[in-house]
């Protein structure tokens, strides 16, 4: 491992990810490493609402710095102050945008990691003093995040991500999960890209093939913008579904993940979530990249469609999505097989 370039001996240190939902559980190990390294400074981290559930209850960060950004004219004032106020003197960067940069930037610390400026965007890099080596778009995000450990001279430990779902939390999930008397398979409806949401009828096929052949009841999982999605795919399926899509708290949603034999489903912050919990993922992959925004652990048990475009990184298709239109119930069986008679991968490691 390189030498770092400075000498790191935090007190304070603020971890700047606001989101999405693939990228906060992505870059939560880091925080585990931290708290190991510097078992005696204050950790933080500044995030916006929609991710800060998945840093409740962790028990490597010591405060949550929430940013509402729809009601910035109330939040801001507040969330200026706390970040001066708290006096950090190690600010890390992960989220590489004008924005992050600002926040890195106004925390006062006297070190702030970020990206390499050809890794940056929207000019970030000129608010940060030290930035991490350029490696482009070639390793996985969960690695790259890694790298700031090895910036700081930390050695790296298993990956942990620490949900720790709290009793109430448990019971919310029996109640979701109730009449529901075999083991569970959860497919993700929805992602926040149209061009990378799979289809109705794949699901459904999917789902029947999961009953079929491996007795597993089907959990369909999403937000409330899937609910239409959700709906059109029980309306094709051969036998019951359990729509809990729009339902559930992104903790809840994780409790049911932790809970699954296997999970199915496009480019998203719920195959994330999974691949962290160790629950085996076939993911479909049309879009984006697998390479780079893969599930940890699980790159075994991708399907990458076909078509001449792809991967566009277009958040919008014109063409029909026929990249994902190419992938066919075989494959995604096949998949399901493999995933079924797999171990959990070694390296990942989490608390329940």
């Amino acid at each position: 491992m390189a030498q770092p370039i400075a000498k790191f001996d935090p007190k304070r240190i603020l971890i700047v990810l606001h989101g999405s939902i693939g990228d906060v559980t992505r870059a939560l190990p880091l925080a585990a490493i931290l708290r190991k390294q510097f078992p005696h400074a204050f950790l933080a981290w500044s995030i916006e609402p929609a991710c800060l559930p998945l840093l409740e209850r962790n028990e490597a960060i010591d405060e949550i710095i929430l940013f509402d950004r729809r009601n910035w004219w109330k939040s801001l004032g507040p969330f200026l102050a706390r970040l001066r106020g708290a006096h950090f003197d190690l600010a890390l960067d992960l989220q590489r945008l004008f924005r992050s940069g600002l926040i890195s930037w106004w925390s006062g610390a006297r070190q702030r990691i970020g990206f390499h400026r050809r890794d940056s965007k929207e000019f970030n890099w000129i608010f940060n003093n030290l930035h991490i080596p350029a490696y482009g778009e070639k390793i996985p995000k969960l690695e790259h995040y890694l790298k700031f450990a090895d910036y700081l001279g930390i050695e790296r430990t298993p990956l942990e991500w620490h949900f720790n779902l709290s009793a109430e939390e448990q019971a919310s999930v029996d109640d979701h999960l109730v009449g529901i008397g075999r083991a569970i398979a959860v497919l993700f409806v929805g992602t926040r890209w149209q061009s990378k949401q799979w289809f109705p009828m794949q699901m459904s096929q999917c789902a029947e093939q999961l009953n079929r052949d491996h007795n597993l009841d089907v959990v369909l999982l999403g937000g409330k913008d899937d609910s239409t999605l959700a709906r059109e795919a029980q309306a094709l399926a051969n036998q019951s579904l359990t729509n809990l899509v729009g339902r559930t708290s992104l903790r809840e949603a994780i409790g049911i993940i932790q809970r699954a034999k296997v999970a199915i489903g496009p480019d998203t912050g719920l195959m994330h979530i999974a691949a962290a919990l160790g629950t085996p993922v076939v993911s479909l992959w049309g879009a984006t990249n697998p390479q780079r925004t893969g599930p940890h652990g699980f790159q075994h048990l991708v399907i990458q469609g076909e078509a001449p475009c792809a991967p566009c990184h277009r958040r919008r298709c014109s063409i029909g999505r026929v990249c994902l239109q190419s992938i066919t119930a075989e494959q995604i069986g096949a998949k399901i097989r493999m995933a079924l008679d797999a171990q959990v991968p070694a390296e990942i490691h989490h608390a329940r």
